[in-house]
């Protein structure tokens, strides 16, 4: 590999028609000008100066390589001041992705704020359920992406992967307003066994987490309808087709015509968390972003 040290000092070799006159000019000793020349034709094969008593001159192969010397230190400074950027987290790029909910509601305040404080680093945002993103971030598609996984079920997302956790999500119980269970102080699972159930599509973690929990509770649970999406869920509840369990972080709007209620004793919970590849470099833009979902996610994590 060409050493820009040695480029330098053979451009200034041309430049001036002489060793002694490059050394005085980069403050060299002429021996180590004149080994720098040495070493770099010994790389290149070739000779790239012609010594006579008027001075030297470049060679046709030395005249070559001097037509690119230019443009090989400038993409050498751009390339170093590009990697000093990125080290100082006011460059480079940061690919994120998310579930939805979290995209909807932790994202846009996350990206906002990162930008106002890193505008030179480009920042992408994808979405897609846990089972889809983490496998993507674990072959290097992302930087950090946000996950969910409930408990006993989330050792498969977190193979590969460093975990930073922000918050617990429980899931609530959602009624029509005027549904006869939503008046009553305490309300368990198994107090809707004969309900009708909307939920998330059969496939997704949530909906199947649902499952485990109404299963836990003595019963299976007789779904209805399913949406992945939660207005939709939240639609179908107000028109009294069923009950549903719904994230929290879903719920940051709420139909004034559906109650949302706590189970008793807890309601099931998922836990939601920031991931990057394990092994990757943890660089100051992502180390910013990290601290950013932190705070944001605080308000969350508080809430009742």
């Amino acid at each position: 590999m060409l050493n820009t040290s040695r480029l330098n000092v053979f451009r200034e070799v041309v430049a001036h028609g002489s060793f002694s006159a490059a050394a005085d000019a980069l403050s060299y000793s002429q021996s180590a000008v004149s080994q720098a020349i040495a070493t770099l034709e010994g790389e290149l094969g070739v000779s790239l100066i012609e010594r006579n008593r008027g001075g030297v001159r470049a060679t046709a192969a030395g005249a070559a390589l001097n037509g690119h010397i230019g443009g090989i230190l400038a993409q050498m400074e751009t390339a170093e001041a590009e990697i000093a950027a990125i080290a100082a987290g006011h460059g480079g790029q940061l690919r994120m992705a998310s579930f939805p909910t979290a995209g909807a509601t932790l994202m846009p305040q996350a990206i906002a704020a990162f930008r106002a404080s890193h505008p030179g680093v480009d920042v992408t945002l994808a979405e897609g359920e846990p089972e889809e993103i983490a496998p993507r971030l674990r072959a290097g598609e992302f930087d950090l992406v946000l996950l969910f996984e409930f408990e006993g079920v989330g050792e498969r997302l977190g193979a590969g992967i460093r975990r930073f956790e922000l918050l617990e999500d429980p899931l609530h119980l959602t009624l029509r307003s005027d549904h006869p269970l939503a008046q009553r102080k305490q309300l368990r699972l198994e107090d809707l066994r004969r309900e009708s159930w909307i939920q998330t599509s059969a496939a997704s973690p949530c909906a199947r987490h649902v499952v485990r929990s109404c299963h836990g509770a003595g019963f299976e649970p007789s779904v209805s309808f399913e949406s992945d999406d939660y207005q939709t869920v939240q639609g179908l509840v107000a028109a009294g087709v069923g009950v549903a369990l719904i994230p929290q972080l879903a719920l940051s709007t709420v139909r004034p015509d559906i109650r949302v209620r706590a189970l008793h004793p807890q309601s099931p919970v998922r836990k939601v968390l920031a991931a990057t590849p394990r092994g990757a470099a943890v660089t100051p833009a992502l180390t910013t972003m990290l601290d950013i979902l932190r705070e944001i996610a605080r308000p969350h994590a508080d809430a009742p």
